[in-house]
C-alpha cells in the first residue's frame, strides 16, 4: 500500500538518510524506532509529503507522491493522508468540532456532513461531550483524541503518528495506545508511528529499527 524506494535526504554535507526502503500493508501498525538523530522523524515526514527526498521514490496505493508539487500536493496529502503530532497543533479559536472538521471542509466536502462524521469520531474516541469546548479547555489527552479524529475525517489510506504520547502522561498514552489498534479494528486503518515508547512498539505489528539513516530490520 505505501512502497519506498532508495530514500535518501541530506542537510547540508550530513546525509541523513542513507537508501531507505519501506513497504506498509494495508490495515497494519508500524512503529519506528531508534535513538535521537537515527532519521526516524525525517523518513516520517519524507514518506507523509511533508518534505523531499534527495534521491528515491515514494508510492501510496501505486501512486508516486514524491513528485507532485504545490496545490495537487496539498490535495492528494489532504485526501489520502492523516497526521498526527506530539504537540497536537490544534486551532486555539476553533472548538473540538471545528478543528475536526477543518480538512473535511479544506476538501470541499458537504458541511453537514463532515460535522456529522466529526461529532461522530469524536463520539468514538471518547470526546463526544467535548464538541463545543476549545482546545484551551481540554485535557492533553482529549486534544489529542481531538487531533486523532482530525487525522481520520477524510478516511485517509494511512495516518501517520510522530511521537503521538509524547506529551502525555503514562495513563493517556496508554489509552492512546489502545486506541490506535481500536481504530484500526474498525476501520482497517494504516498507521506509521514514529516512537520513543517501547511499550507502543511492543504492540505493534511490525517493528522498524533505525540507526545511522538506515533500517536495520524489522
Amino acid at each position: 500500500m505505501l512502497t519506498a524506494k532508495g530514500i535518501e535526504k541530506y542537510y547540508g554535507e550530513l546525509r541523513v538518510l542513507k537508501g531507505v526502503d519501506v513497504h506498509i500493508k494495508k490495515g497494519e501498525i508500524v512503529s519506528i524506532v531508534g535513538p535521537s538523530g537515527s532519521g526516524k522523524s525525517s523518513l516520517l515526514h519524507i514518506l507523509g509529503t511533508l518534505d523531499e527526498p534527495a534521491k528515491g521514490e515514494t508510492f501510496l496505493q501505486g501512486k508516486k507522491i514524491n513528485t507532485l508539487k504545490g496545490k495537487q500536493l496539498a490535495a492528494f496529502r489532504n485526501k489520502h493522508i492523516g497526521f498526527v503530532f506530539q504537540f497536537h497543533h490544534l486551532l486555539p479559536e476553533f472548538t473540538a468540532l471545528e478543528n475536526v472538521c477543518i480538512p473535511g471542509w479544506i476538501a470541499g466536502r458537504n458541511k453537514k456532513e463532515v460535522e456529522e462524521q466529526a461529532a461522530s469520531l469524536l463520539a468514538t474516541l471518547g470526546v463526544g461531550h467535548r464538541v463545543e469546548n476549545k482546545p484551551g479547555a481540554l485535557s492533553g489527552g482529549e486534544q489529542q483524541r481531538v487531533a486523532v479524529a482530525r487525522a481520520l475525517i477524510n478516511n485517509p489510506d494511512i495516518v501517520f503518528a510522530d511521537e503521538p504520547t509524547g506529551n502525555l502522561d503514562t495513563a493517556n498514552a496508554k489509552d492512546l495506545h489502545q486506541l490506535f489498534f481500536d481504530l484500526r479494528d474498525r476501520y482497517n486503518q494504516t498507521f506509521l508511528i514514529v516512537t520513543h515508547n517501547e511499550e507502543l512498539a511492543r504492540m505493534s505489528d511490525r517493528v522498524l529499527h533505525m540507526q545511522d539513516g538506515l533500517i536495520l530490520g524489522n
